[in-house]
């Protein structure tokens, strides 16, 4: 796959809705699309998250993938796009560790996320939220601990040139994903990935389970050996530390 010269839009809603919606539409966008805004307005994460841009303040694209779409191979499909942001984020000098399933994480603090949906049946959108030039005190305002490469470097970096620093790196590792699956992955997510060996705490709704996260399997599952010794997958959830461990 080869990335498109990005579409740029000064303010969109969702790079991801608008992306999907042109997809269902019947446009004949190639595999390798890009569609990036400056500003969003109505962004969604995971879990009906929402993340919004301001101008100049947060990286927020999406990319088209086509081909045949199978799950549950496309589970680790954020996984390899997490690996390809997290390896540019390396060159600028910022240690990176991946939070199953799609996050990126700098000292226990969100600088990334991302989101992939499938639009049709051989079309995948994957929109990627970048935190590029958030201050100190818009990060303390977020829900979660956050960080940004400004925060992280102490300079300011224009989000069109991140943008094409990082679609090279995305590209490589999709291209593994495509060809191996998680089996190309599996090695360098697990040396990044946070909390592997450690008690954790995955939320699915109303659900809840706590466990030592053992590792991955075949299809980027989560393995989860529970306090009673049984062994579960877990494939969707919002994994944390287990805070009871350290009370």
């Amino acid at each position: 796959m080869k990335c498109s010269t990005p579409e740029w839009h000064q303010r969109l809603t969702s790079t991801n809705d608008i992306l999907i919606e042109r997809v269902r539409g019947g446009e004949p966008l190639p595999d390798g699309f890009v569609l990036a805004a400056h500003e969003q307005t109505a962004g969604r994460g995971r879990l009906g998250r929402r993340w919004v841009a301001r101008p100049g303040c947060s990286l927020t694209f999406s990319l088209l993938l086509r081909g045949p779409v199978v799950f549950p191979a496309t589970a680790s499909l954020p996984m390899a796009t997490a690996l390809g942001v997290a390896t540019a984020l390396g060159v600028l000098g910022i240690d990176v560790q991946t939070k199953w399933p799609n996050d990126l994480l700098v000292c226990q603090r969100k600088i990334c996320g991302i989101l992939a949906e499938r639009c049709a049946p051989e079309a995948v959108v994957v929109g990627v939220g970048l935190n590029v030039n958030t201050r100190a005190d818009e990060a303390a305002e977020i829900d979660q601990p956050a960080t940004s490469i400004a925060i992280e470097k102490g300079e300011t970096y224009d989000v069109r040139e991140a943008l094409g620093f990082l679609l090279p790196h995305i590209e490589t590792w999709i291209a593994r994903w495509r060809a191996r699956g998680f089996a190309g992955l599996q090695e360098a997510w697990t040396q990044r990935c946070a909390y592997v060996g450690a008690s954790v705490r995955v939320r699915d709704g109303r659900q809840e389970r706590t466990g030592i996260l053992q590792g991955f399997g075949p299809a980027g599952q989560l393995l989860l050996r529970e306090e009673d010794g049984r062994h579960r997958e877990v494939w969707v959830g919002d994994l944390s530390a287990d805070a009871s461990e350290n009370t």
